[in-house]
């Protein structure tokens, strides 16, 4: 089965920056499409970035939040993908998850059937 791990977060100023890794088990890139999410304590789960198609990083969606500030990439050889934020605020703040499904650039939870165990983002002021 599909196995992801994510890595990277921490605590950062606003204003800041911040790069999220997640680790895909063996042919994932293959099978799925991937995408970042995020859940602040008392909220729901919000999609933030998804890959559109399985060949090369790109095309990409975003959520109108972090448009211009966020930058989802993939990288095949490695099995990697990345959620690269700058110009990172407060109401960023959240546990971020990687995830994967057959929908590709699809920022809905439901559509996703495997996920990662989530990497803590902290933006203080």
């Amino acid at each position: 089965q599909v196995q992801l791990v994510e890595s990277g977060g921490g605590l950062v100023q606003a204003g800041g920056s911040l790069r999220l890794s997640c680790v895909a088990s063996g042919r994932t890139f293959s099978r799925y499409f991937m995408g970042w999410f995020r859940q602040a304590p008392g909220k729901e789960r919000e999609g933030v970035a998804a890959i559109k198609t399985t060949v090369g990083g790109t095309p990409t969606a975003y959520a109108d939040s972090v448009k211009g500030r966020f930058t989802i990439s993939q990288d095949n050889a490695k099995n990697t993908v990345y959620l690269q934020m700058n110009s990172l605020k407060p109401e960023d703040t959240a546990m971020y998850y990687c995830a994967a499904g057959p929908a590709g650039g699809c920022l809905s939870a439901v559509q996703y059937n495997f996920w990662g165990q989530g990497t803590q983002v902290t933006v203080s002021s």
